[in-house]
C-alpha cells in the first residue's frame, strides 16, 4: 500500500498507540555512508571477560567450563526473589514491591561470534535455551522477559555473545497493553490479532524474510528506522509451545535477518530484541500470539542514531522514514549476500 510523501499517523492495535511518520523528510539527500567492515577481529577466548568459560567474574563467582550454552543468575540482579519494600496505597501516591529473578544466557563459549555467525545447530541450542528457561521461571513469575542488548549503543556492557531474562511477579507495562489488546480483538473477532495481521501482510512489501513457519517484517506501525516483528505463521501463545520444527526454522530465519542487518551500513547492527508471549498461568491467555520484537536505534549511517527526545517524549513517537523503505532497505541487505 503506497504512502503519500507526507506527514501522517499510523495506529499500533498491538498496544493502542499511534506513530507519527513524516515520510516527506527523507527526500532530502541521503546523508549517512557505509562503514569499513575491516575491523580488528575479538579472540576466541579472552581472559579479562567476565563471561568466558573458567574466568572469574566481578562477584568473585567462576563460570563453568561450558563447551554450549551457560546460564547463572545475575549478579547484579534487577530483581531479587524476596522485595522488603513496603506496599503504599495513599491517594495518588501508589506503590507495590516486585519480587523476581535475573538470568544471563551465554549463546556460546567463544568470545568471537554472534547469533549471525554462529551454526545453525547453535542457534537452535539458544532457541531451546530461550523456552526451557521461560517455561521453568513461569512456574514462579507471572512475566519472563527474554532478550538481547547487542552493542554498546544499546548499553550491552559486554561483547561476548549473550542475552538475558527477567522474571518478575508482576506484569508489565508493554506486555500489559498487548495483553489487552489482543484480549479485546479477541472478544470482538474471535480470532488473533497478529495472525489476522500476517494474513494480511502476506506478499506486501514490508515483509523482509520468510520461510514456511516464520515470517519476519517491518510491522506498518513502526517506531524505530528499521524495527522488525518476528511472527510464527501458525498459533503459538509462548516459546515453550514451539515444535521441533519451528525452532529450526527460527533459527534460519534469525540467522538471514541479522546477517542482513549487519550489511546495511557494513558494521555489527545494534538492536534490543525481546520475546514477548503469553503470561503465566499461560492456559488461560490462549489469546496471545507469540512474536518478538527487533528494534535497532541506527538511521543513516553507523553512527547516526534515532533518539527519542523533544516531540517523541512530549508528544508520541516519530519516525523519518516509512515501514516500506526499511524493508526495502532491509530485503537488499539480505539479498546481497
Amino acid at each position: 500500500m503506497a504512502q503519500d510523501p507526507s506527514s501522517h499517523r499510523r495506529f499500533n492495535p498491538l498496544t493502542g498507540e499511534w506513530v507519527l511518520v513524516s515520510s516527506g523528510r527523507t527526500n532530502r539527500p541521503w546523508q549517512g555512508r557505509v562503514e569499513d567492515a575491516a575491523r580488528v577481529r575479538a579472540p576466541e577466548y579472552d581472559p579479562d571477560c567476565y563471561l568466558c568459560p573458567t574466568n572469574t567474574r566481578a562477584s568473585g563467582e567462576t563460570n563453568d567450563d561450558y563447551d554450549d550454552t551457560f546460564v547463572f543468575t545475575n549478579d547484579f540482579a534487577a530483581l531479587v526473589p524476596e522485595s522488603n519494600a513496603a506496599p503504599i496505597n495513599d491517594g495518588l501516591i501508589k506503590a507495590e514491591p516486585v519480587g523476581g529473578t535475573c538470568r544471563v544466557i551465554c549463546y556460546s563459549p567463544r568470545h568471537d561470534v554472534h547469533l549471525a555467525s554462529m551454526p545453525s545447530d547453535q542457534v537452535r541450542s539458544v532457541v531451546d535455551l530461550w523456552a526451557e528457561q521461560m517455561a521453568e521461571l513461569s512456574l514462579d513469575y507471572r512475566w519472563v522477559q527474554v532478550f538481547e542488548n547487542r552493542g554498546a549503543a544499546m548499553g550491552a556492557s559486554n561483547p561476548h555473545p549473550h542475552g538475558q531474562i527477567w522474571a518478575g511477579s508482576e506484569l508489565p507495562v508493554e506486555p500489559a497493553k498487548e495483553d489487552l489488546c489482543q484480549r479485546d480483538y479477541m472478544k470482538r473477532r474471535g480470532s488473533h490479532l497478529l495472525l489476522d495481521y500476517l494474513a494480511q501482510e502476506e506478499g506486501d512489501e514490508r515483509i523482509v524474510a520468510e520461510n514456511s513457519e516464520w515470517v519476519a517484517l517491518v510491522p506498518f506501525w513502526a517506531v524505530w528506522p528499521f524495527e522488525v516483528l518476528v511472527i510464527p505463521r501458525r498459533h503459538v501463545r509462548w516459546l515453550p509451545d514451539l515444535s521441533p520444527v519451528q525452532r529450526d526454522r527460527l533459527g534460519d530465519l534469525l540467522t538471514i535477518l541479522l546477517r542482513g542487518y549487519d550489511r546495511i551500513f557494513g558494521v555489527p547492527f545494534p538492536y534490543s530484541m525481546g520475546w514477548h508471549g503469553a503470561p503465566a498461568p499461560v492456559g488461560s491467555h490462549g489469546h496471545w500470539q507469540l512474536h518478538a520484537h527487533f528494534y535497532p536505534p541506527l538511521l543513516r549511517s553507523a553512527t547516526v542514531r534515532k533518539f527519542m527526545v523533544g516531540y517523541e517524549l512530549m508528544a508520541e513517537p516519530q519516525r523519518d522514514i516509512t515501514a516500506e523503505e526499511a524493508a526495502e532497505r532491509i530485503r537488499a541487505a539480505i539479498a546481497s549476500a
